[in-house]
C-alpha cells in the first residue's frame, strides 16, 4: 500500500490524504460532496487506465492471466482510490443523516410555533350545537338518474335474452 501511495502524483496523494478520518472530521456536507466527486473522478480515471492497459497487454502477453499479472500496479492504484471513495461515502452518509435529522427537527419546531395551539374545551366534547340538515340522497329522484338506471336495466335484459336464445336453440 505504501509503495502505491508513493507512486501517486502529488495531486492524487493530496486527495487521498484528505480522505483520512481526521482530515474529514471538520468538513461539512458541501465540502464532503466536493471531495466525493473529486475522488470518484480520480477513481474512474485510474480504473479506466487499468482496463485499457490490461486490454493492450492481453495481446502482448498472449492471455488475460499473464496480462493481469503485468498490470498489478494499475490495479493497486485503482484500489487505493476505491478505498478512499468508500471512506468519503461513509462519512458523507453520516453527515447527511445528521443534517437531515437537524433539518427535520427545525421544521417541526417551526411548525409547532407558527400554528396556534388549539385549546381543549372540556364542555364541547365534540358535540354539534345544531341538528343540521337531514341527509337524504336526492340523486335517486333526478330524471337523469332514472334514465341511466332504466338504460342499465334494459341493457342487462337484452344481454340475458341474447344468452337465452343461444342456449335454447
Amino acid at each position: 500500500m505504501k509503495k502505491v501511495l508513493k507512486s501517486l502524483s502529488e495531486d492524487e496523494y493530496k486527495i487521498v490524504r484528505k480522505t483520512k478520518k481526521s482530515a474529514m472530521a471538520g468538513l461539512d456536507e458541501d465540502h464532503l460532496i466536493d471531495l466525493h466527486s473529486r475522488i470518484r473522478r480520480a477513481r474512474n480515471k485510474s480504473v479506466t487506465q487499468y482496463r485499457r492497459a490490461g486490454a493492450k497487454k492481453v495481446k502482448a502477453k498472449g492471455g488475460r492471466g499473464a496480462a493481469k499479472a503485468a498490470n498489478v500496479h494499475n490495479a493497486a492504484r485503482a484500489e487505493v482510490f476505491e478505498k478512499s471513495l468508500s471512506r468519503v461515502s461513509a462519512r458523507l452518509a453520516t453527515v447527511s443523516r445528521e443534517a437531515a435529522r437537524e433539518l427535520r427537527a427545525e421544521r417541526l419546531d417551526r411548525a409547532r410555533t407558527s400554528s396556534p395551539a388549539t385549546e381543549f374545551d372540556p364542555d364541547a366534547l365534540g358535540k354539534v350545537s345544531s341538528a343540521g340538515r337531514p341527509r337524504i340522497d336526492t340523486t335517486r329522484e333526478s330524471p337523469g338518474r332514472k334514465k341511466y338506471e332504466a338504460s342499465t336495466i334494459a341493457a342487462g335484459a337484452r344481454r340475458q335474452t341474447k344468452k337465452d336464445r343461444r342456449h335454447s336453440s
